[in-house]
């Protein structure tokens, strides 16, 4: 019999890092495939004592490096996913093509599970490449291997995140910040140890629904998470909405940048609401509510942003008084 292996794809990211603390302290033995073991070797390594974690650099198109590690695992964790296309890295290789490959050899490799972390809200936004081509990943997966579980979470979000900690920069820079489509697009974020622990809970147990919408336990429109963030590092700033054709207009000038702060599809994408579409079960129906508030996690964090750091003062404390 197959030692409990996990074989994770992803690791170095936010998710992954709080995926492996959390199986390895459960004594699942996990290995890492990461593209640059140089690069994100020294960050996976320090998230589990030495015997439980194992790291391997490859291309994850290498189908015979990745048959090797198949051999040796019991499930596969799929957590790979890219907000904008660069060279190679295309949303259909990303999301569509290599998908498929880890579920046909999820199927031939006769693993016990395959966890594919994919994205909330993606069946309207059907004008997005994105969103098109996660749906495209979603059906492959499912045709190759049924005993999948596909998690679709709302925004994710934690001190490791490229979501709060962007914007609470942007804001403690910026004047004004734009608005888009009124910022009525609503949300329900997660805390990504609220995700983590239903990724361990679908590990563990292994009997779920093929698809889970993953959610907190609040909505919040994107207006209403800026005014949170401003709270919360004690900042006033100019929330100014922006009309539909300067969108596209700075969105086509900024996804020339390297790292984007929007693009054109990002865009198309923020027309959708981020939340319970009612068509699939959510967290909350299969027993594994989140429990962390959005506010309350990242005042944990975001000192960092506030005037003096870590020793600024807390505001609503300072009124009380």
């Amino acid at each position: 019999m197959k030692e409990k292996n996990c074989l994770i794809f992803g690791g170095s990211g936010q998710i992954g890092r709080h995926l492996i603390r959390k199986l390895t302290k459960n004594n699942y033995k996990v290995t890492v495939v990461t593209r640059n073991v140089h690069q994100k070797g020294y960050i996976i390594k320090t998230q589990a004592n030495a015997g439980y974690i194992d790291i391997v650099e490859a291309n994850i198109f290498d189908e015979k490096k990745l048959r090797h590690l198949f051999e040796k695992s019991q499930i596969c964790i799929n957590l790979i996913g890219i907000l904008f296309e660069k060279k190679s890295s295309t949303f259909k290789n990303i999301h569509s093509i290599f998908p498929s490959l880890l579920s046909k050899l999820c199927k031939e490799y006769d693993l016990k599970h395959f966890i594919h972390v994919s994205s909330l809200g993606i069946n309207e936004a059907s004008d997005s490449n994105y969103a098109k081509s996660k749906l495209d990943g979603e059906k492959n997966i499912l045709n190759n291997f049924p005993l999948t579980t596909i998690l679709r979470p709302s925004i994710v979000y934690s001190v490791d995140d490229n979501f709060t900690t962007n914007f609470m920069t942007l804001l403690n820079r910026l004047p004004f910040f734009p608005l888009y489509y009124s910022g009525k697009t609503k949300f329900m974020p997660i805390h990504c140890s609220d995700l983590t622990d239903i990724i361990y809970d679908v590990i563990s147990k292994g009997a779920y629904p093929n698809i889970v919408e993953c959610v907190g336990p609040e909505t919040f429109t994107f207006k209403e998470i800026l005014e949170n963030l401003l709270k919360l590092i004690d900042k006033k700033r100019i929330l100014l909405p922006l009309p539909i054709i300067f969108a596209q207009l700075s969105a086509k000038i900024l996804q020339l940048f390297p790292s984007p702060l929007i693009t054109e599809d990002q865009l198309r994408l923020l027309r959708y609401d981020n939340i319970v579409s009612g068509k699939y079960k959510t967290n909350f129906d299969i027993g594994l509510p989140s429990r962390k508030t959005f506010y309350k996690e990242v005042k944990k964090y975001c000192y960092m942003w506030r005037e003096g750091g870590q020793f600024s003062t807390d505001a609503e404390n300072d009124k009380i008084a």
